[in-house]
């Protein structure tokens, strides 16, 4: 799994502070069921996701509009080299590697690239 499909992961597949496991009711064993047809991926609140997220960590610093701090709220490597690998996969060859312009377009790319998997992303991450 490349960068990208790891920042999918924590955000499609968060769990909410709020939600407490309730105890299943015992029920009797079952037959074992068909394979399940695929799920449509249902669509996710990118921006409850990533707030709920920095309500937890102290705020989460600018991950509204900086790619390092996006990684970093998602405690995924945010690093020159991991960036420059996430530039390469969405294919974003702004600016330099490492420069404020190319932070600027990957940030962008990544909420364009959420949007288009099914993420619901607010105007206010797309900038």
């Amino acid at each position: 799994m490349g960068i990208f499909g790891s920042i999918m992961d924590k955000i499609f597949h968060h769990e909410p502070a709020a939600a407490t496991p309730t105890p299943a009711p015992s029920a009797p064993a079952a037959a074992p069921a068909a394979p399940a047809a695929p799920v449509p991926q249902q669509s996710v609140d990118v921006g409850a996701v990533l707030s709920e997220m920095a309500s937890l960590k102290n705020g989460g610093g600018n991950y509204q509009s900086s790619i390092v701090d996006l990684l970093k709220l998602l405690d995924l490597d945010s690093s020159l080299a991991a960036r420059t690998e996430l530039a390469n996969e969405l294919g974003v060859h702004v600016g330099a590697d490492g420069s404020a312009e190319q932070n600027i377009a990957l940030h962008k790319a990544v909420m364009a690239k959420l949007a288009e998997n099914g993420g619901v992303v607010p105007d206010s991450l797309r900038h």
